[in-house]
Order: structure tokens, then C-alpha cells, then sequence
């Protein structure tokens, strides 16, 4: 898929530039945070669905706010703080969904940079850290409140398209409770150093191990949480790392219907993804074709790897009834297996369980830590 080649949309040019400004306006992903004027200015240099005129686009404008940071920095802090990040949230669109493109590629280390300029300038401050890995190194985020110290944590994991950035971008809802949160890339995407593969659970193991030995985590108090595709590895963590973790978030998780040939062709057509949601679930799992995909995915079912009938640790199972990127009977085969867990479904709610009743931020605030912090508790 080249850079000459146009976003894989089921809209038409006038209607995928509607439908970015009125998410845009609603605060909607994936283009959450963007200032609608920002959008705007992008926007209006459209004039096609190539893949490389919507990053240049975004990209143009980014590098305004990115250049207001570097002039403001020396007597501006907190106003450069927040140039850095309005330019990290365009150049991350400018690269989304995946980075299929010489140019998407290039705008990739770009984003990482605003964030982690932005990052540096926060109270408490980011810190990157490099977890040695098979000959490579898992790369993630650690922000602690000031207090408690050990501190509880939440291991946050980014999804399909998003990445760790995304994450530690909504720390707050953390550090307010006093839990601290640390942010990887799941595996196929970012700077995850695995590829998608059975078994690639192994690098939040890894993780884990790292995080016992820092002294102020509380390493007894660590709930997984993961976002859409990355509630795949939430809900295996919870089985396989169940002695080490007091809990796991799976929240619009795939599980097994998912992967299966009568769900997943189809659900790659959905309205509710923006755009490129093809090109960006075959990049992941390194499939070039369709049929490729089809043929890999069966094997990631954790009903047939034999996960679901065994024990595990508590469970928060997050979705809505109307998915139509991640079949809500996976939720409901979760919860028919295995050790009691805890639901929560809107019925008239999307993926993630989204409705105009039911933001992204509700859930969050109101169901999702509400029972992160009483099981760290």
C-alpha cells in the first residue's frame, strides 16, 4: 500500500472531511483533542483521499504549533508545554492509523518527539524508560504521583491504532486518585520490540519483572488495563499473570468471535472506524492480503488456547451491545468462563461501549477507575 494509493473509506472525500470536523468538535477519536481550528486549517488543503496529502496536511499545522513551543520554552514553560502537545496531537493524526507510508514513517519520530517534549515540561515529569528485551528494549512512559510512595499502577496499554502516547496522555484521571501509570505499546505497533505473535505476552512479563524491582511502585498493587485490541492481552495477562496482578480492564476486547472468518471481513467495513482500518489490523498482524489476515487470526482465539475455563484474576469487562468492530458475544463468552468477573454493557453503545450518552470520558471517570481504585485499594 504506497503512498500514492487513497484511504481505504467506505466516505467520500466532502463526507470523511465532515465527519473528521464534527468528531473534531465532539472530541471524539481519533481525533480527540485537536482544536477544531487546527483541523480546520488542515482540513482546507485537502484535496484528496491520498494517504500522504491528510498527513501533510496535518503535519503543516503541527509544525506551526511545534515551532510557537521551541520560542516560548525559555520564558513560556507551561505555554510551550501546550504548544508541544497540540503539535504532538496533530502529528500523531498526521501518522494514524499506521505508519504504511514513506512520509507517515517520517512523521512518526516526530510525534514521539512534541510528546516527550511536552512530557518533560509536566508536574510530575514523564520518564521514558528502556526495559532491556531480547536483544532489544521495550520503550514506556512512567509518570507516580507525588504520593503514596510505593505507589499503585496501572499498566496501560495502547490499542490497534493508538499508541502509548495516547495512553499517558489521560494519566490524569490516574494521578488524581494517587496511582501511577505506565504506558507501553502492544505488540505489532509503536515501538513494541515484539511483532504480533501467539506467546508475545512475554514482554509484559518482562515488564512486570522490571517493575517489582522499582522501589516506588507497589508491585502487590498493579491492575492491567487495555483499550480495544490491546483488552486482548489484558484478558490473557489476567490469566497467565494472575498471581502477579490484582486485576485486569478489558475493555472492547477481542476473544475469540473476533477472530473468527464470519465476523472479522465484515467488521473491517465499519462506519465506526474512520478510515484505513484494513490496512492498519493487516499491518499489525504482518498479513499483505485479506485472505492472509483471515488465515492468521484463528490462532489468537483464547478459548481455543484453552485460557478461558482456567482461573484468573478479577476482571472488568467493558463494551457496547452495538459493536461493530469487536463482537459483543466475546464479552459474554468471557464472562460464561472461567472466574466470576464483573461487566458493564451500554446497550445503545458502539465500540467501547460509546454512545452520546456514554463519552469515552464518562466510562473512564465513572466506570472504569471507580473500579480500578477500589481494586487497588
Amino acid at each position: 500500500m504506497s503512498a500514492g494509493q487513497p484511504l481505504v473509506s467506505t466516505r467520500a472525500l466532502s463526507e470523511l472531511k465532515d465527519e473528521v470536523a464534527r468528531r473534531t468538535r465532539e472530541n471524539l477519536m481519533p481525533v480527540a483533542g485537536i482544536r477544531a481550528e487546527d483541523a480546520e486549517q488542515a482540513l482546507a488543503a485537502i484535496k484528496s483521499l491520498e494517504r500522504d496529502a491528510w498527513a501533510q496536511a496535518f503535519a503543516e499545522v503541527a509544525d506551526r504549533h511545534l515551532d510557537r513551543a521551541h520560542e516560548l520554552e525559555p520564558s513560556a514553560p507551561e505555554g510551550a508545554r501546550e504548544e508541544f502537545r497540540h503539535a504532538w496531537r496533530l502529528f500523531n493524526f498526521a501518522r494514524w492509523p499506521v505508519e504504511n507510508t514513506p512520509l507517515k514513517r517520517y512523521l512518526y519520530p516526530r510525534a514521539l518527539a512534541a510528546f516527550r517534549n511536552h512530557g518533560r515540561l509536566l508536574d510530575p515529569p514523564l520518564e521514558m524508560v528502556r526495559i532491556p528485551f531480547e536483544n532489544e528494549a521495550i520503550v514506556g512512559y512512567l509518570r507516580l504521583p507525588h504520593a503514596p510512595r510505593p505507589a499503585p499502577l496501572v499498566v496501560g496499554v495502547s490499542g490497534l491504532d493508538s499508541r502509548k502516547e495516547d495512553v499517558m496522555a489521560n494519566a490524569g484521571a490516574c494521578l488524581s486518585l494517587g496511582i501511577g501509570l505506565f504506558a507501553l505499546d502492544m505488540p505489532g505497533t509503536g515501538e513494541a520490540p515484539v511483532a504480533l505473535e501467539p506467546g508475545a505476552e512475554r514482554m509484559f512479563s518482562r515488564a512486570l519483572d522490571y517493575l517489582a524491582r522499582r522501589p516506588e511502585v507497589d508491585a502487590g498493587r498493579i491492575v492491567i488495563q487495555g483499550r480495544s485490541w490491546s483488552g486482548y492481552w489484558a484478558a490473557k495477562l489476567a490469566h497467565v499473570e494472575r498471581d502477579r496482578i490484582r486485576g485486569a480492564v478489558v475493555h472492547g476486547a477481542p476473544v475469540h468471535h473476533y477472530f473468527q472468518p464470519d465476523w472479522l471481513p465484515a467488521s473491517l467495513e465499519t462506519r465506526e472506524y474512520l478510515c484505513d482500518y484494513a490496512p492498519a489490523t493487516s499491518a499489525m498482524f504482518g498479513a499483505a492480503t485479506i485472505e492472509e489476515l483471515c488465515e492468521q487470526a484463528p490462532r489468537y482465539s483464547l478459548l481455543d488456547q484453552g485460557l478461558l475455563d482456567r482461573p484468573s484474576a478479577p476482571m472488568l469487562a467493558v463494551n457496547g451491545a452495538q459493536d461493530s468492530q469487536i463482537p459483543i458475544d466475546d464479552l459474554f463468552l468471557l464472562l460464561r468462563r472461567g472466574s466470576v468477573k464483573e461487566a458493564w454493557i451500554n446497550p445503545q453503545g458502539g465500540h467501547m461501549g460509546r454512545s452520546r450518552e456514554w463519552s469515552s470520558r464518562r466510562i473512564l471517570h465513572e466506570v472504569v477507575m471507580p473500579w480500578i481504585t477500589r481494586i487497588l485499594a
